[in-house]
């Protein structure tokens, strides 16, 4: 399933540097406002040591790992909602992505400007929080007038939503985002998602630290999880001009010497990737032949047809059955023949639940 995240944030946070980090594409990085002005978009793989692993048993002609779509959008000012700066093109750009990653400066340096003139994460995040709150206010506020002669007709239906809409109100209103609003039925999500709200969407908080504070943060990103408790959002500390240097290394020994130097185990970009999915609720599951060892993303709790659907519609409309192998076991056993053998080969259902890392081979017939 395609995966898009918005990376947002004000201008000259650490935005596009992140964003070059991540893709291979190349967005312009300036110390100016604005420099990112079209969206850059760039399609990056999902680190999985499982498909190294599986690729060294299979020895298939091609490995195909997941991947996730990153939007590099243009920085956001005060106004951003009423049209100032680029605010109508910045907010038409994050509607269209599953989640947002907001990226806050956290890092002193007097070589970047600040578009405020001063380093406060806190007052950032508010800001961008004030314009896509005002921006929804203004989504809900058209959609109670739309039904409000339905309502007060006693649709049971358009009441219940109007119920719904007046509550949401409030709590953009008191300056908390739609994405804090308790749902209480399957028909207020429907509404709730056509409403396509800017702020219910999942955010995760990147702090953009120096290198002397990528391993344990500091005072600020310390204020930023503070700020953000109530949220549900993750919060993850990544020095984006450390990654950089990290992405411009040619081989991974350097990459890993690098690392070891600075005390970190991993680049933060892969944190960042596997955070992604955390905060989508999504998980992988593998195929493995000769002619392909590939990872298929899906939702925590999808059934076996519908990670089926995932490859092509017929196989989940033509579904017959699952033949499920578990991760650990193939590691085992090294092959599907000693795998059967040994009594490990699961045959499934329509409503077996898909596991995070199962291997698993489709019987459908349409």
């Amino acid at each position: 399933m395609a995966l898009k995240c918005g990376i947002v944030g004000l201008p000259n946070v650490g935005k596009s540097t992140l964003f070059n980090c991540l893709s291979n594409a190349k967005a312009q990085s300036a110390n100016f406002p604005f420099c990112t002005i079209e969206p850059n978009v760039g399609t990056i793989t999902v680190p999985d040591n499982r498909l190294t692993e599986l690729e060294a048993i299979v020895n298939p002609e091609k490995v195909m790992p997941t991947t996730i779509e990153i939007v590099d959008i243009a920085g956001l000012v005060k106004g951003a909602s009423k049209g100032e700066g680029l605010g109508n093109q910045f907010l038409g750009n994050i509607r269209e992505t599953d989640a947002i990653i907001h990226v806050l400066r956290c890092f002193d340096d007097d070589n970047i400007i600040h578009v405020d003139g001063s380093v406060d994460p806190i007052r950032d995040k508010e800001v961008i929080d004030f314009e896509l709150q005002l921006k929804d206010l203004d989504t809900v506020e058209k959609r109670i007038k739309s039904i409000a002669r339905t309502a007060k007709s006693g649709d049971k239906k358009a009441v219940k939503e109007y119920e719904m809409l007046e509550k949401i109100t409030t709590i953009l209103e008191s300056g908390q985002s739609a994405r804090t609003y308790e749902i209480g039925s399957e028909d207020e999500e429907e509404a709730l998602n056509a409403l396509c709200l800017i702020t219910t969407k999942p955010v995760l908080y990147l702090c953009n630290v120096d290198e002397a504070s990528a391993k344990e943060g500091n005072a600020y990103t310390n204020k930023v999880k503070e700020a953000v408790k109530g949220e549900n959002a993750e919060v993850l500390i990544i020095g984006t001009q450390i990654e950089s240097e990290i992405a411009e290394m040619d081989t991974f020994e350097d990459r890993q010497m690098f690392l070891e130097e600075i005390g970190l185990s991993e680049p933060g970009v892969n944190k960042l990737i596997q955070s992604a999915y955390k905060l989508l609720n999504l998980q992988t599951y593998f195929t493995a032949g000769v002619k392909e060892v590939r990872a298929w993303t899906v939702p925590v709790g999808a059934t076996a047809p519908q990670a089926a659907g995932v490859i092509h519609t017929d196989f989940e409309k033509g579904f017959i059955r699952a033949e499920v192998i578990k991760y650990d076991d193939y590691i085992k056993y090294k092959s599907e023949v000693a795998i059967k053998d040994a009594g490990k080969l699961g045959v499934e259902g329509k409503t077996y639940i898909v596991q995070d890392g199962d291997i698993m081979h489709f019987r459908f017939n349409v």
